[in-house]
């Protein structure tokens, strides 16, 4: 079956690269453009993973790795940040929400897929 990804970000550049990225890995993909549609399809779509940004409109990445982590019925979901907030305390806060994993902008395409792939096959 394949594996569903969402890209929640605000970067239009960032938004295409990535969706590219990942259809090209063969997962199934849909974008949320801000944390508040996010919450939105994250609902709706189920995906397996969420690539989060953190710098967003209307309701930040923690908040939405937070709610999504607060429903036990997403409790499954992988949450990758993605974001150029790389400081200790930001990596930190993002794992102790329930991040499964933290990728720093700007990042290697090659190592971002890579990351996406290990995170889930994670159990």
């Amino acid at each position: 079956m394949t594996k569903k990804v969402l890209i929640v970000d605000d970067e239009a550049n960032i938004v295409i690269s990535l969706e590219f990225l990942m259809q090209q890995a063969g997962y199934q993909v849909e974008i949320a453009r801000n944390g508040e549609d996010a919450l939105t399809v994250v609902n709706e779509f189920k995906p397996d993973l969420v690539l989060l940004d953190v710098m967003m409109p209307k309701v930040n990445g923690f908040d939405v790795c937070q709610k999504i982590r607060d429903n036990a019925e997403l409790e499954d979901t992988k949450i990758i940040m993605l974001t150029a907030k790389g400081r200790d305390v930001e990596v930190a806060k993002g794992m102790a929400l329930g991040a499964n994993s933290y990728v720093i902008k700007p990042f290697s395409t090659k190592q971002l897929v890579l990351e996406v792939q290990r995170v889930l096959e994670e159990s």
